[in-house]
């Protein structure tokens, strides 16, 4: 089922403004029990000309409260027009992304992959706890190496260890003894439930972990385990350039998923999404919220419907063509650059399906890295810079770079 179509600018203005009309009204109808209102009219002109015909920014000034998980049916009425548009974007980003099944996955859109990636792993250790009358310190957290700092934050705020998978040094590819060794160590300590992340495109490598080698693994280990996948980074990207991707809802052993649409879909901040398969999100319910229409079940609790309507027209103002053939330029500019540094013999890392090209910091004078804006891999004592190749990044820039490169200790 295609849900994700191309629309006018003009249909997206019928359909974001009929569902601004379908909210509550706050100067217009006599509301008096909600914590919430439009944004400060001595500051944001409600009568601005230009509201007419910007939707977002309407929507940004009315301020829609999306509180709550709209996909699992009941939630705040005062703002069902603007949820119907989350709940469409949710459905586009599983069924269409991700190649889940229609109606069979739960959603909202989070402040970042830091809080959806929290969210998995609290909505795991809560399912552990109950279904499997685990203790908390029999509950780990197993990743990669390359993994995102927020799988830390979530162990520390959750309270349960998180173990990494070495990744080999040139290649950041998990390798199964190291896979095996790591789930053994933890099986040593006590360990029998895991929450295990899949990496969609690392932070820093734009790497990709191999599935169905962790699965196996934590099959014959005869491991309970829960599996997310961290694709922040990815989401909006590799599903495009890896069509036969194994890292989507028809596998069977995934359960959820991170994306964010503040990085490659150039939505604003505070855009990340989370998706899961139906039945496992009520595990974050919090039943104290019984004042708030169909209670709560995410960690963020109130949030902007403004943003998920951004993401919503970002993705079908492109349409599924259009993001195509987004990616393949920006997978054309990363191919360009790769064939560059090879002829320089330059050592670097690229994942096939990424934009992100990560050089070895050797090969790179500080200054020119500082120039252009690379990010190191570390701050104090970088083994690698990073290039990320979004939108704005054309072969121009790439190009002074290459130039900048060529010259250096001349």
């Amino acid at each position: 089922m295609q849900i994700w179509t191309k629309k006018s600018q003009e249909e997206i203005k019928t359909i974001v403004f009929n569902a601004l009309e379908r909210n509550t009204n706050f100067e217009k109808h006599n509301i008096l029990g909600v914590p919430a209102s439009y944004l400060d009219d001595k500051v944001f002109n409600q009568d601005a000309s230009f509201l007419k015909d910007a939707p977002f920014v309407s929507a940004l000034v009315q301020n829609p409260n999306h509180i709550g998980c709209h996909t699992l049916g009941k939630s705040e009425h005062f703002f069902k027009g603007t949820q119907a548009i989350e709940k469409e974007l949710i459905e586009i980003c599983a069924v269409d992304i991700l190649k889940g099944k229609f109606g069979e996955q739960d959603g909202y859109v989070a402040s970042g992959g830091t809080e959806a990636n929290i969210q998995a792993i609290w909505i795991y250790r809560n399912y552990f706890l109950h279904e499997h009358k685990a203790k908390r310190e029999e509950v780990a957290i197993l990743c990669s190496e390359d993994s995102h700092y927020s799988m830390n934050k979530a162990a520390n705020l959750l309270s349960v260890s998180v173990y990494q998978f070495p990744v080999a040094l040139d290649t950041r590819e998990l390798n199964k003894e190291c896979v095996e060794s790591t789930i053994q160590k933890a099986k040593f300590d006590g360990k029998k439930y895991f929450i295990t992340i899949c990496n969609m495109m690392t932070t820093m490598f734009g790497s990709v972990d191999d599935v169905d080698l962790v699965v196996d693994c934590l099959g014959k280990s005869n491991c309970a385990y829960k599996l997310h996948v961290d694709g922040a980074y990815g989401g909006f990207y590799y599903p495009f350039t890896n069509e036969t991707s194994k890292l989507t809802f028809q596998n069977p052993a995934i359960s959820s998923f991170t994306l964010d649409a503040h990085k490659m879909a150039q939505a604003p901040y505070g855009t990340g999404i989370f998706l899961i398969r139906k039945g496992l999100i009520q595990y974050a319910n919090t039943q104290e919220a019984s004042y708030v229409e169909g209670e709560d079940f995410t960690l963020i609790g109130s949030r902007s419907g403004a943003n998920a309507i951004a993401v919503w027209m970002i993705l079908v103002k492109n349409g599924p063509y259009g993001w195509f053939e987004k990616v393949y330029i920006l997978q054309k500019r990363s191919e360009w650059l790769c064939n560059k540094l090879s002829k320089l013999n330059i050592e670097y890392f690229r994942e096939p399906y990424s934009n992100i090209v990560t050089i070895k910091a050797e090969f790179l004078n500080p200054e020119i890295a500082d120039k252009f804006g690379l990010v190191p891999d570390n701050h104090h004592q970088p083994n690698w810079y990073k290039v990320v190749i979004m939108e704005h990044v054309a072969i121009e820039k790439l190009e002074a770079l290459i130039v900048d490169v060529k010259l250096q200790g001349k």
